[in-house]
């Protein structure tokens, strides 16, 4: 198996808190294929704008004064929009606007964590601990591949994991809305967990597969059923649980997650009531500022981005995104840049070179002038869910209607992305970001970067199935770099970011490897297999290390967890649960094979 190219030295990962990673510049940046000019940030900031309601700006200020007190060591601006009020919001801030500053609007330290104290819950006190009623210590037909005891004690370790993530939104929470930043969602939820107090929504994908290993199929309608509630009050679904993500999104993955409950369960009531938030969805997806037409030889074809509705800091990060923003002078260009802060947000890849002109840059970020080959993909398998979903509830127009769809998006994914030369799909620029009218297709604009996301066509039957295609798209993968001794690296690149070298995520590993096993190529099979034993040994190796299951892993190393980004590393984890799980449920382990770090040659 490739591992990592000798010349591409190795990340120094650092322990320090969120604002330190300003001070840290990337160790490498490989020559970058030319890209299209940037495009005037006058014409980005006329799009929409979801306002967030007036808790979460007072909150703001609490930020800037707490930073300014407590200094910035261990300093997470989340905590502090993530906290609960005891009274009314103009109580509290009456009590904020009188307290005792200095000549430089500073309160000290005593007095403002008195203050805190006096007006706030705690952040997560919101939500309350859970017993999930359908969990079992020991459930029937658990992981029957899995043979190793040592293996077995740790999938039985991870199992109970769900109990220690699963909550309920608290009675004050229900009583008093609008003292809190949190949504209060009517069923249980399972957070990723440290920081991530609340859901989020392609998390809840991963561990949602988790639940279904462990036979909590009720758990897992929860999930859904939550997500379904935020699509019928807000319309689509939001990035997470909390009122300041209201503006934005994240990988639409609820169809994947409806779909995987039914085939497990057969329960075609769930299925009639999820459909409608399922077409609602999709049509957020193909509408307004996230549809676009790109026109080339063989027609016009319509595609999606990430477009957040929002042009302002990121109020879970809000003095974070001021400071990348610091170098603009321009208010349009600051709420250009926000608005491409926001929209990498959406994409779940926050944050990456792969939306950056320049990778040492983030400020360079130009998420809206993507159109990302994952989130078509995406679409493409919402399509296929809903068309199938239709069609086990006899509703066959709707059937037909979606699978005519994914043909058609299909079509659009091998024409715009797929590039023959290199064997991959790669994400495509656009001139400008105008939403409006056609744009002609260039394949100079195609990104030749090599990314983990040209791969995730695999993950689709669409294009797994194709055995001709996969072929090239195997030797691609092979040959990319990217298969590494610990997993599949998210890029090439190694910016600094969390979502490039050298750190490999759960989701990225379970998809490619997912697609690779459904193929019908036994080459494909095999290196599906070995690298879902790399991924396994190394959340083994580092969990014996630490304790903990981990957010993100270093691939380049068995048992090393990621770094990098604006936040330091976060434990629980669910989606690194959930996958674990997965695997194991689809290829388990021998009874003799050890779980160390031994790589096979």
């Amino acid at each position: 198996m490739p591992v990592l190219h000798s010349h591409l030295p190795p990340i120094r990962f650092s322990s320090l808190t969120l604002f330190h990673f300003f001070l840290i510049m990337p160790l490498l940046r490989p020559a970058a294929a030319s890209l299209p000019e940037v495009f005037s940030p006058r014409l980005a900031d006329k799009g929409p704008v979801i306002p967030v309601p007036n808790l979460v700006k007072f909150l703001e200020r609490i930020q800037v004064v707490a930073l300014n007190s407590f200094g910035k060591l261990d300093f997470d601006l989340k905590y502090y929009v993530d906290l609960s009020l005891k009274f009314d919001l103009n109580s509290t801030q009456i009590a904020f606007d009188a307290l005792e500053r200095s000549s430089n609007g500073s309160v000290s330290v005593e007095n403002l964590r008195t203050f805190i104290s006096n007006y706030f819950d705690s952040a997560g006190t919101d939500l309350v601990y859970s017993n999930p009623a359908d969990f079992d210590p020991h459930p029937d037909g658990f992981l029957p591949k899995v043979e190793n005891v040592e293996v077995r004690a740790w999938a039985f370790d991870i199992h109970n994991f769900w109990k220690n993530l699963s909550r309920r939104v608290s009675d004050d929470l229900i009583h008093h809305p609008d003292t809190h930043t949190l949504l209060p969602l009517p069923e249980p939820v399972v957070v990723p967990g440290s920081r991530f107090r609340e859901i989020y929504y392609w998390d809840s994908y991963w561990i949602i597969r988790g639940l279904l290993a462990s036979k909590m199929y009720d758990t897992a309608k929860g999930i859904v059923i939550n997500l379904i509630s935020m699509i019928d009050e807000f319309g689509h679904v939001l990035n997470g649980a909390r009122s300041y993500y209201t503006n934005r999104s994240q990988p639409p993955l609820l169809s994947s997650m409806v779909y995987d409950i039914y085939l497990r369960t057969g329960d075609l009531e769930f299925v009639r009531n999820s459909l409608p938030a399922l077409i609602k969805e999709h049509k957020f997806w193909n509408s307004g500022f996230h549809s676009i037409t790109v026109q080339n030889g063989n027609g016009n074809h319509s595609l999606s981005r990430y477009y957040a509705m929002w042009n302002e800091p990121r109020p879970e990060s809000s003095l974070v995104d001021e400071k990348v923003a610091s170098k603009f002078v321009n208010n349009y260009e600051k709420k250009h840049l926000y608005r491409e802060i926001a929209s990498a947000a959406e994409s779940g890849w926050d944050f990456s070179s792969r939306w950056m002109r320049d990778s040492t840059d983030l400020s360079t970020l130009a998420t809206t002038s993507i159109l990302p080959v994952d989130l078509n993909v995406f679409i493409l398998k919402m399509e296929l869910d809903i068309s199938n979903l239709a069609r086990a509830v006899g509703d066959y127009c709707t059937a037909e209607h979606f699978f005519e769809a994914s043909l058609v998006r299909k079509k659009t994914i091998n024409s715009i992305f797929w590039n023959s030369e290199k064997g991959q799909w790669l994400d495509y620029w656009l001139d400008n970001g105008s939403y409006k009218g056609a744009h002609s297709w260039d394949v100079r604009n195609q990104n030749q970067n090599v990314y983990a996301s040209n791969f995730i066509p695999l993950w689709v039957e669409s294009f797994y199935s194709d055995s001709r295609q996969m072929k090239k798209v195997l030797k691609s993968l092979r040959n990319s770099g990217l298969l590494c001794n610990a997993g599949i690296a998210t890029s090439m690149i190694n910016s600094g970011e969390q979502w490039d070298f050298p750190n490999g995520w759960a989701p990225i590993q379970h998809m490619i490897v997912e697609g690779l096993a459904r193929s019908e190529l036994p080459e494909a099979k095999a290196l599906a297999e070995d690298i879902a034993a790399r991924w396994l040994r190394t959340n083994y190796v580092a969990y014996k290390h630490t304790g903990f299951m981990h957010e993100k892993y270093d691939v380049q190393k068995c048992g090393g967890f990621g770094g990098g980004g604006e936040y330091v590393p976060q434990t629980g984890f669910g989606w690194s649960n959930g996958v674990v799980l997965a695997f194991l449920e689809e290829f388990g382990w021998p009874k003799d094979q050890k779980i160390d770090c031994y790589l096979p040659s």
